[in-house]
């Protein structure tokens, strides 16, 4: 059998709530530059669809109050410039998990990279990540 996967589409968040939603939609375009593809429903109903530059990311503002975090453990966002991101992330008010600082996955062959990662304005954990 071939490989099946070509890549990622998307990835959906669930905002609990108009106010958190569109806090969050406010994040990934005004501050890290995301073009929207797609909206759709009004309030509790509504939706978008954000490019990141090779997939997707889908938000929905009708997740219950409440809800469990972790399911998915970051979203992994591809940079150029992870220490900009952070200092981005960190102005508009998202709490800083990591500071920016430089890994080498200990893989065969190494796989150097700067990563840092934050909050945003979902609750979601971001990562900023740059090959080297």
């Amino acid at each position: 059998m071939g490989k099946l996967i070509t890549g990622t589409h998307h990835v959906a968040i669930r905002c609990c709530g108009e106010e958190q939603y569109r806090e969050a939609v406010e994040f990934y375009t005004d501050v890290l530059g995301l073009e929207i593809v797609r909206t759709w429903g009004e309030g509790a109903a509504a939706g978008i669809m954000l490019n990141t530059g090779d997939s997707i990311i889908e938000m929905f503002a009708d997740a219950e109050p409440g809800r469990g975090t972790g399911i998915v453990e970051h979203v992994a966002l591809a940079s150029d410039d992870v220490d900009a991101c952070i200092e981005a992330a960190r102005a508009a008010g998202c709490k800083i998990k990591e500071e920016p600082h430089d890994i080498v996955i200990p893989s065969e062959p190494g796989f150097p990279a700067r990563i840092a990662f934050c909050y945003g304005k979902a609750g979601e954990m971001i990562e900023f990540f740059c090959v080297k």
